[in-house]
């Protein structure tokens, strides 16, 4: 039957033996294992220098399409989740160069978790026609004019069961802008209304009339036009 047998107890049988501390019968009797065992590990560790041959971490068959390859899938799919596997064979022959059966491009979307409901949802919650309306809508806005908000927060709970502390509870919220972020506060617990409201008086408007202000006398080459604003930079 087979017996695994530590790394730890090789070496050592191996170090006794050449420092000659024990006898070989003495070594055996010790560690529990065969004389042939013994010669077959002072063999490998004669010539590799370990007493563990070096077996190859990844197992198993090799993967045919790349982190890449599914990325560029997913890619696809969310533009057009109409796509037959066939189309997707095609395109990932045409685009990237690589050659599969329809049946492995189903089992990667099946690994990724993206099934035909998933499919579905995502193509009955697109609106070419809404999509159009609100591309028109944005279009009369200049892109100083416009900015993004989004909302996070973090929880930290204690891993451990034998004794419960509910975690304190920290949402932030941010504006990005072509500038990057101009404006964000933190507050614990939740974002109510009255906090939101607060945040959009107190830090979003005067930031938003700040940085169109800036533009008008300061354009994106960093030539000023006004010699205060040229001094309140350098400030």
């Amino acid at each position: 039957m087979y017996r695994k047998i530590s790394r730890d107890v090789k070496l050592a049988a191996i170090n006794l033996y050449e420092r000659r501390h024990l006898s070989l019968h003495n070594i055996l009797t010790c560690v529990g294992f065969s004389e042939s065992t013994f010669w077959r590990v002072v063999k490998l560790w004669r010539e590799t220098g370990d007493v563990v041959s070096s077996t190859c971490s990844l197992r198993g068959r090799p993967r045919v399409l790349h982190c890449d390859d599914v990325l560029y899938l997913i890619r696809l799919i969310r533009h057009r989740p109409g796509w037959f596997l066939d189309e997707l064979l095609e395109l990932l022959d045409t685009n990237r160069f690589i050659s599969v059966h329809y049946t492995t491009i189903h089992r990667e979307l099946e690994r990724i978790g993206i099934s035909l409901k998933k499919l579905k949802r995502i193509a009955k919650e697109r609106n070419e026609q809404r999509r159009m309306e609100f591309t028109i809508q944005m279009s009369q806005y200049l892109p100083e004019e416009i900015g993004f908000l989004d909302e996070t927060s973090k929880d930290e709970h204690t891993p451990g069961r034998l004794f419960f502390v509910r975690g304190q509870r920290v949402s932030a919220l941010g504006l990005m802008t072509i500038d990057g972020m101009v404006a964000s506060s933190v507050v614990e617990g939740s974002f109510t209304t009255v906090k939101y409201l607060e945040f959009l008086q107190s830090t979003v408007v005067p930031a938003y009339v700040l940085t169109l202000s800036w533009s008008s006398v300061c354009p994106r080459d960093g030539q000023c036009k006004n010699s205060s604003w040229r001094r309140c930079r350098r400030n």
